[in-house]
């Protein structure tokens, strides 16, 4: 469908996002979508990492029947133009009762 568009309508909706959202707001827009972008890259990366480290855990310690320790808490580092610093992320705790 969006291959199908032929410059002139293309145009015609780009003028229509400037008239509805304005100049001044779309450079806004599009920094916090790259933003939201990276966000989501990394903690697709950290949680492929993960599942990575939990897989070679299971494994050892399936070998090993050793209880684990629990891990360091986890920080999202802040991106390059964030004025924030990294923050600890909470995970729920997954403990179940028998």
């Amino acid at each position: 469908m969006i291959g199908n568009l032929k410059p002139l309508e293309i145009l015609l909706i780009v003028a229509v996002i400037f008239l509805l959202f304005g100049a001044k707001k779309l450079p806004d827009m599009a920094r916090s979508l790259g933003k939201s972008a990276r966000i989501l890259k990394s903690e697709a990366k950290a949680m492929k990492k993960e599942g990575e480290a939990e897989d070679a855990a299971t494994a050892s310690s399936v070998a090993d029947q050793a209880p684990q320790q629990p891990a360091a808490p986890r920080t999202i580092q802040a991106s390059p133009g964030d004025v924030t610093s990294a923050r600890p992320v909470s995970e729920p705790n997954h403990t179940t009762k028998s």
